[in-house]
């Protein structure tokens, strides 16, 4: 799986990097085809948007579904783990959904 990050408006720090890598690698835990992620990190300069200044937009690509999370919040940890939490939360329903499928073809009928 390929992580790309870009950063629009914003300079990340060396350990967000680190930290945003082990956490996508994490994902491959479930059984989903996905070939690339795309990590958007966006900074707002205007102070309109006080405590949504940061924003995190995780889409991944690939011959999987395409999935897509984004978030917010007042420094760019928070806001990516709350995308993560999204992201994560997507891939289980579909990984539920292919095992429900598998188990369904097998599954034999009980008597009521």
């Amino acid at each position: 799986m390929e992580i790309i990050i870009h950063p629009r408006n914003a300079a990340l720090a060396e350990d967000f990097r680190e930290i945003a890598l082990e956490k996508l690698e994490s994902i491959k835990r479930f059984k989903v085809k996905i070939d690339r992620i795309e990590l958007e990190v966006i900074h707002e300069s205007n102070p309109k948007f006080g405590k949504k200044s940061h924003k995190v937009v995780l889409t991944s690509r690939g011959s999987g579904p395409l999935l897509r999370s984004e978030s917010y919040g007042f420094n760019d940890l928070a806001a990516f783990d709350d995308a993560v939490e999204n992201l994560e939360l997507q891939i289980r329903k579909v990984h539920e959904r292919s095992k429900e499928i598998f188990r369904g073809s097998i599954r034999k009928k009980t008597s009521n």
